[in-house]
């Protein structure tokens, strides 16, 4: 009986924490695309922000504004996050941009750092191009050519042809929806919730 009951009560508890992961992700999946209805600018200048929880104006943003706002939808603070690691972790993080020190106005919007970022404190998926691989919830990075970087949110919403879910992203055309999965080589595939 007694073998039973524990039994019993580790699969409630699995099942318990599986309902709330993919509970996660589907909040996520959906504040990634309640971003769409908003109208932004692809504008990828710098910006003195806030701190903690501060953010470009409303109506610009890049690539990386748009996972940091669905995040922050859920009360998840990636420019707290990252300054935070960043500060004591500065060694780990890419030199691309020449800095010495941490820059709370910008690190958190730059993809290589986001990468570094979830790469830590997430979990870093397969890079494949099966399709069923990539689920709402995940973050996708991407090489665009000629060392410019990408990232988007896949959302729970199905392509036309029904074959991949579709990504929540600004490309330059603001945060829009669109079918881009495997349009440019992907080099980053996480899912991170805290």
């Amino acid at each position: 009986m007694k073998k039973i009951t524990t039994s019993v009560l580790l699969s409630i508890t699995l099942l318990q924490f599986s309902f709330g992961q993919s509970d996660f992700k589907t909040r996520l999946s959906d504040a990634g695309l309640e971003l769409t209805k908003q109208e932004v600018t692809y504008d990828p200048a710098y910006f003195s922000i806030d701190y903690p929880n501060g953010d470009v104006p409303s109506g610009k943003g890049v690539c990386t504004d748009v996972v940091i706002r669905a995040y922050r939808k859920l009360d998840i603070d990636l420019q707290k996050e990252v300054h935070l690691d960043m500060k004591t972790n500065f060694d780990l993080y890419p030199k691309n941009w020449g800095l010495t020190r941490t820059d709370k106005n910008i690190d958190h919007r730059r993809v290589p750092n986001l990468m570094k970022f979830f790469s830590r404190f997430g979990k870093v998926k397969p890079i494949s191009k099966i399709p069923g691989d990539y689920l709402p919830g995940d973050i996708v990075c991407w090489n665009l050519g000629g060392g410019t970087t990408h990232i988007g949110l896949v959302v729970d919403k199905k392509s036309p042809d029904l074959k991949r879910y579709m990504i929540v992203h600004n490309i330059g055309g603001g945060q829009v929806l669109a079918d881009c999965l495997f349009d440019y080589k992907i080099i980053g595939h996480y899912s991170y919730e805290k």
